[in-house]
């Protein structure tokens, strides 16, 4: 059995991260979509509430399971006897990003492969950072994100005392 392991902070969970864990998962017998508790960057979602939009996302598919985790990734994939590290690409500045990852991961991992695959041109544009600030700025997003994402979103944001577009969280 091939295990695959999607990494990522998902802040939240969008189509483009769907489009790359629908077509991951026909490739292996499992996909776990981990969600990473602390990464670099300011986060709207705690990481509960991330695993919650994400495991909702893929409801009623056998093959994909959501969790969270808060090591190396490599240390993770060891962990649940994961083979292969799933990426996505959107533009070509993600592929410097991800070759330099995948490269530390093999140097740490060699067991463990890194495979990227090229997110459909209809999603190339979306990113984390830009739904949350065009939801923060009240535009719509319901394109970008699952129903129940997009609802998380306005509630999370009805809920935010006060903000600025100085003080919206980046990836």
């Amino acid at each position: 059995m091939v295990r695959a392991f999607f990494p990522g902070s998902f802040d939240p969970i969008h189509y483009g991260h769907v489009d790359i864990a629908k077509r991951a998962v026909r490739l292996f017998d499992e996909l776990i979509i981990a969600v990473y508790d602390k990464p670099l960057k300011n986060l709207l979602f705690s990481p509960e509430e991330r695993i919650a939009l994400a495991t909702e996302a893929f409801a009623g598919n056998p093959k994909i399971r959501v969790t969270g985790y808060n090591k190396l990734t490599v240390d993770a994939c060891r962990e649940i006897d994961a083979q292969v590290i799933v990426r996505g690409l959107r533009v070509f500045s993600d592929f410097e990003f991800e070759f330099r990852m995948a490269l530390a991961n093999h140097r740490l991992a060699t067991d463990i492969e890194s495979i990227a695959l090229i997110t459909h041109e209809e999603h190339t544009f979306i990113s984390s950072t830009t739904v949350k600030e065009i939801a923060m700025l009240d535009g719509d997003v319901s394109s970008m994100v699952p129903p129940h994402v997009f609802l998380a979103l306005k509630d999370k944001i009805a809920g935010m005392e006060e903000f600025t577009v100085a003080n919206i969280p980046r990836d």
